[in-house]
């Protein structure tokens, strides 16, 4: 297994400790619940309230229109902080701009350890070991629950021809306002389902050179279904091992959920795709200024 961290000069992991992280996002810090930093912070209580240009906090108790524990929160903000803002991403050839925002969740639009992923697409899609039957303009890449589309946003800059599935739309005109500032067009936009979306898929007969997947735990599609990771994910690398291409492809899972080991990845690469797969596998992680390596969930991917 293997340990991926990346180089970002507009994202830093300044602290962790305390079930929380502190990051600098650009010119902006914040602080955000974090489970698996179970160890004490390494900076004072008051040096973080101090740096922190905002700071958010979960609420407690069960949000009465769902019955559930509620998975909201507020952010508690200094006069400086805006609730939007930009920051870039350079790695060789590839420039991206990303639009951040509070939301109520927690999130901010990015989840800077998937940097490594995007710099693992856009050198497989540039690179001349790969050499495609087809123009650039058809090699065809499908990011699954993508969220506001770095990854979508790396394959389209290789040149590639990116189908970007979310549920959610508000996330998806994200997606395609940080496509537009990043000089960017013509990404394929489906708010849907994924497992959904992939069974159609299938039926259809399509294939991709590339697929991506970041699924959550849990999550809802847009009319209402139900996505339970440890209840769906066999069925869904069944379904993507049959719109993969057999050559000239790559393939990127990546999971965040405590309970799941990297090796579940590779033994669902093994059952669908066969062992002669021999796929890389292992955490991303950021280390603070304290060197603390702060695991941010398992990767796994390969290439044929």
């Amino acid at each position: 297994m293997k340990l991926l961290t990346s180089t970002w000069t507009d994202y830093e992991l300044i602290d962790s400790g305390g079930l929380e992280k502190l990051e600098r996002f650009g010119e902006y810090i914040l602080g955000r619940p974090e489970p698996q930093a179970v160890w004490k912070k390494a900076m004072p209580e008051e040096e973080w309230q101090q740096e922190a240009d905002a700071i958010y906090k979960r609420a407690k108790g069960v949000d009465p229109a769902k019955g559930e524990q509620s998975d909201k929160g507020e952010w508690i903000m200094k006069k400086r902080m805006p609730e939007q803002w930009r920051i870039g991403y350079d790695y060789n050839d590839l420039h991206l701009t990303l639009r951040l925002g509070l939301t109520a969740f927690g999130h901010i639009g990015v989840f800077p350890e998937q940097a490594e992923n995007w710099n693992f697409i856009y050198d497989f899609l540039n690179s001349p070991v790969h050499q495609f039957t087809s123009s650039p303009a058809h090699i065809r890449v499908l990011n699954l629950f993508a969220y506001t589309g770095g990854s979508s946003l790396a394959a389209k800059a290789a040149g590639a021809d990116v189908v970007h599935v979310d549920s959610v739309k508000p996330v998806i005109t994200w997606g395609r306002e940080n496509m537009e500032a990043s000089g960017l067009k013509d990404i394929r936009w489906v708010v849907e389902d994924a497992l959904k979306f992939v069974r159609r898929e299938v039926k259809r007969g399509n294939m991709y050179h590339g697929i991506i997947l970041d699924p959550p735990a849990y999550g809802r599609g847009p009319e209402g279904e139900k996505w339970i990771l440890q209840d769906s994910i066999d069925e869904m690398i069944h379904l993507c091992s049959q719109l993969l291409e057999k050559q000239n492809s790559f393939f990127i899972l990546s999971l965040y959920s405590m309970g799941f080991s990297a090796l579940v990845s590779e033994s669902l690469v093994n059952t669908h795709f066969g062992n002669t797969i021999e796929p890389d596998f292992g955490e991303l992680f950021f280390a603070d200024r304290n060197k603390r390596r702060l695991p941010l969930g398992t990767f796994l991917r390969f290439t044929l």
